[in-house]
């Protein structure tokens, strides 16, 4: 194994969190279609050609159950930045909610984010 290429994070509606992860967050959207009944939609980090996130409807109970508590308390994922300040300011104006403001430890600079559904996310400058 030399790379891992999609993570899948379950979802209420995908078309909300297709807006939500495109306008709010800045991801991309990488792939929107439909293969017979089913939608396959992927977004993108800006500049990554490799790695994706499957929005992904969920239709059990278990599934459901999942929506927003995928990692229970801890962050679902991390999103690297060069610039952890800037994306921060720019995220909570397009209405991003955050657990405070970020800080630098010695691993970086850093603060957690919720997406639409309350999934924690990490986002990370590394250390200079």
């Amino acid at each position: 194994m030399n790379k891992v290429t999609m993570f899948k994070v379950y979802v209420s509606d995908q078309e909300e969190a297709k807006r939500h992860y495109v306008d709010q967050l800045g991801f991309q959207l990488a792939e929107d279609q439909m293969l017979g009944e089913y939608r396959w939609l992927t977004v993108k980090a800006p500049g990554d050609k490799k790695f994706c996130i499957n929005l992904e409807i969920a239709k059990t109970k278990e599934e459901k159950a999942l929506v927003g508590h995928q990692a229970a308390e801890q962050p679902l994922f991390g999103i690297g930045t060069d610039d952890c300040q800037r994306d921060y300011i720019e995220m909570k104006r397009r209405g991003v909610k955050f657990q405070g403001e970020p800080k630098t430890m010695p691993y970086g600079t850093g603060v957690m984010l919720q997406d639409l559904y309350g999934n924690k996310i990490y986002l990370n400058q590394d250390p200079v």
